[in-house]
């Protein structure tokens, strides 16, 4: 396992000179910038990427790496999400990052990739759907739920709107939409891009995480990622059987809204993907200038 040591240590290790008669002077300290770039290029070194054909963890659906992105698999992700974007639970089947990008890189974003188990998803709803009420609703819900994360330690959150209305493809079982939030008091809103594929036994999930001004190049990044993705034989919407499948106690206005699966005791679930889904980039220079020990004048 390659052993990565601090800048310092590999100054002074340099710094040794073997003929030398008389100590050499401490060498001068690093800038917040080399100091920086140095830690980063250390982490990204030791991440170790695929393409092609992954069968995800479970061995219930597989992704072809679609052009332009690579996976990082499920103990790496759980590295990237919780030690340095912060996030207090960093499980996932893996990660897809954009390939000229690195969970480091200032502007990086990514898909989370998750699977919920929690039944057949009904789609008789989808054509009934008014998603500016539903809207409305989620907001209410978002304040009810902001007490707990304050209680929690974690700062409230705003659901401003829609950056995407949602889209469900009845042919495809394929659900996507775009939410916009504000954490805190950060001047910069969080984009949340959801993508559902809907199976026999329950949903693929992969959460889009970046800044708003991502949208543009994650809506074009959907026809590839829902072509790329699909579920093993016998898993796939088609194979329900309803004599022996269980079905889900929402329909795709619960997938959207979130709250039918708290109300159904799922609320921990849910939890988990806020915390991972939209605490992500939103924390993530935080939470490695936390991790190692960077000052706040580094900021």
């Amino acid at each position: 396992m390659k052993k990565h040591y601090s800048p310092l240590s590999l100054l002074l290790v340099s710094g040794v000179a073997l003929a030398a008669p008389k100590p050499k002077p401490a060498p001068a300290p690093l800038d917040s910038v080399a100091r920086r770039a140095f830690v980063f290029d250390s982490i990204n070194n030791s991440l170790h990427y695929q393409t092609g054909r992954v069968v995800l963890p479970g061995g219930i659906s597989e992704v072809s790496v679609p052009k332009g992105f690579h996976y990082l698999d499920s103990a790496q992700s759980r590295q990237v999400l919780t030690r340095y974007w912060g996030n207090p639970d960093g499980t996932s089947l893996g990660m897809l990052f954009p390939e000229k990008m690195s969970p480091l890189d200032k502007a990086a974003w990514a898909y989370v990739i998750e699977y919920d188990p929690s039944g057949h998803v009904k789609d008789d709803d989808a054509d009934d759907i008014d998603y500016e009420d539903l809207l409305d609703e989620m907001r209410t819900d978002m304040v009810d739920a902001n007490k707990e994360r304050t209680e929690a330690g974690y700062e409230p959150v705003e659901l401003v709107g829609w950056a995407s209305a949602p889209y469900y493809d009845k042919a495809q079982h394929t659900l996507h939409w775009a939410k916009t939030l504000k954490f805190g008091d950060s001047p910069e809103n969080t984009l949340n891009y959801n993508v559902r594929v809907l199976g026999r036994k329950g949903v693929l999930i992969l959460n889009a995480v970046g800044s708003a001004s991502d949208l543009p190049a994650i809506k074009a990044s959907i026809p590839g990622l829902l072509s790329a993705v699909s579920f093993a034989k016998g898993e796939q919407y088609v194979d329900f059987d309803p004599g022996i499948d269980e079905v889900a106690a929402y329909g795709i206005g619960g997938l959207v809204a979130g709250k039918v699966l708290a109300k159904v005791g799922l609320f921990a679930v849910l939890l988990k993907f806020w915390k991972l889904g939209l605490l992500a980039l939103a924390g993530a220079w935080a939470g490695i200038k936390k991790f190692f020990g960077f000052g706040a004048k580094e900021a």
